[in-house]
């Protein structure tokens, strides 16, 4: 790819000084965390083992040795981080309700009533400062009974406990809580936990099976979760429920043919692997075509399922992109990308990275990316409300005076680039309701342990867990306050 005559399309996403008045009135402007991620107490107020309690026992599996037990807290402190959101204008939070702290041991047999006084206290303390919840009901973090007693999501069971879980979480919070969210990032937890095997159950004994059946399954519940709102709760609370899927952008890497077709094959494998079914009712013709009979099926019944429980706004998370090149030999690696017949190039065609460089190894900034994935998104997809439930960067957790580690300066241009591109898409069509900052504080980022840090606010690991915000948590403040003019001289 050229970068000189690519880059001149979107230069107005590196330069210029996004505002809110670059916005609708009504988009809403949040941030994000996940319960495993923050909330620690894992043996507290009745909350059963989570199958990332059990992974990060094993050794070898997180880069620090660490784990979520204590987190950053946030299940002792979550005044204190509910403050933290007011202070900085945030109208909305999306957060993630643990399944073990509802029911120990998934079943839905008994309801653990420590676990929902937790829960509506947040929801209270939320209401109360003027914030909106947007509640995910699973993040990773599937209680592990479930997984020893029957396979977790590789057994179809799966969907019927479930179900019993988010009928339980709408009767006890739907008053209040009107943004639902059923799964996170299915295709994370079908690859990273059952091909290459670095997330939670950490399997990669059948890779070329049973992370398109654990995706299944994943697809049914939410399907099922959906009609049960649908029909059991939406004329009462008047909410909306949807899916979040996580897509890098994928741009042709060169006007070869073969490259664009690849292009969009990768895109399908993304995408289409989650919306196919929801839309259509099956999976995409190329994923049907290359993973042949490894790929499950639905029953009528299913599709039927899937016709009636169309959701209200797909949440989409994304960070970075690539350029895509096709190959017809693939030697190692996962068995979803070696079934894609693609490169993943990080590179332009001189040799330089395709942006700036977050810590983690996947990890450019390329805000052009977000722009041309929510275009798609709404041409692709009948134009459906989407929620940016998650974007942002991360930082190495490294030794340095506090003053440094507070002035991230990359992730403020990264904020504002990746912004730029929402308001561009919009402006282009797109039908964008709301944008996600991830994440609200520094955390436990699963395999990396805390080695990484993506918050908006410093966590001190080595202090009493003390929040410090950064210069980012700063630049949205002036942000969300519509304050241009001393936001770009702040950060010139």
């Amino acid at each position: 790819m050229r970068k000189e005559e690519f880059l001149k399309e979107h230069q107005d996403l590196f330069h210029k000084q996004v505002s809110r008045s670059d916005f609708p009135p009504d988009f809403v402007f949040g941030v994000a965390t996940s319960a495993y991620q923050i909330e620690g107490g894992s043996n507290e107020g009745g909350r059963g083992p989570s199958i990332w309690d059990a992974f990060t026992r094993k050794k070898g599996t997180i880069i620090d040795g660490s784990n979520g037990d204590v987190a950053v807290d946030h299940y002792h402190r979550y005044k204190e981080d509910i403050e933290l959101i007011a202070k900085f204008g945030f109208e909305a939070y999306r957060f993630s309700i643990s399944w073990s702290r509802i029911f120990p041991d998934g079943t839905g047999t008994k309801v653990n009533e420590d676990g929902i006084k937790f829960y509506n206290n947040i929801i209270n303390s939320l209401l109360e400062k003027g914030i909106e919840p947007y509640v995910t009901l699973y993040h990773w973090d599937l209680p592990l009974h479930l997984e020893e007693s029957m396979g977790g999501w590789l057994n179809k069971e799966i969907v019927k406990y479930f179900a019993i879980y988010a009928d339980t979480c709408f009767a006890n919070f739907g008053d209040r809580v009107k943004n639902w969210i059923t799964i996170n990032e299915p295709l994370q937890t079908s690859i990273n936990g059952f091909d290459i095997g670095i997330f939670a159950p950490g399997r990669h004994e059948n890779s070329s099976v049973e992370p398109y059946l654990a995706a299944h399954n994943q697809i049914l519940a939410h399907a099922t979760a959906v009609s049960i709102y649908q029909s059991k709760y939406r004329d009462q609370q008047g909410g909306k429920i949807g899916l979040v899927i996580d897509c890098e952008w994928s741009e042709a890497n060169s006007d070869k043919i073969e490259d664009k077709v690849a292009t969009a094959r990768r895109l399908e494998f993304q995408l289409g692997w989650y919306l196919g079914p929801i839309y259509d009712g099956e999976y995409p013709e190329i994923m049907r075509e290359t993973l042949g009979d490894k790929l499950p099926k639905f029953s009528e019944e299913d599709k039927n399922l899937l016709r009636n429980s169309k959701p209200d706004f797909i949440g989409i998370n994304h960070y970075t992109s690539r350029f895509i090149s096709h190959i017809t030999e693939t030697t190692g690696g996962p068995y979803f990308y070696k079934a894609q017949q693609i490169e993943r190039i990080a590179e332009w065609e001189g040799g330089e990275p395709i942006g700036e460089k977050g810590a983690s190894e996947w990890l450019y900034v390329c805000p052009w990316g977000l722009q041309k994935l929510l275009t798609y998104i709404s041409q692709r997809y009948n134009n459906i409300p989407i929620y940016v439930t998650e974007n942002g960067m991360d930082d190495e957790d490294i030794d340095a005076p506090l003053d440094e580690l507070l002035d991230d300066k990359l992730r403020v241009r990264y904020f504002n680039g990746y912004l730029a591109g929402v308001a561009q898409a919009i402006k282009n069509g797109a039908n964008v309701k709301g944008y996600f900052a991830w994440s609200l504080l520094d955390n436990f980022e699963w395999c990396n342990g805390y080695t990484k840090r993506f918050g908006l606010v410093y966590v001190d690991y080595k202090n009493g867990l003390a929040r410090h915000p950064k210069s980012s948590a700063y630049w949205f403040k002036r942000f969300l306050k519509g304050d241009e003019e001393k936001t770009s001289k702040k950060e010139d």
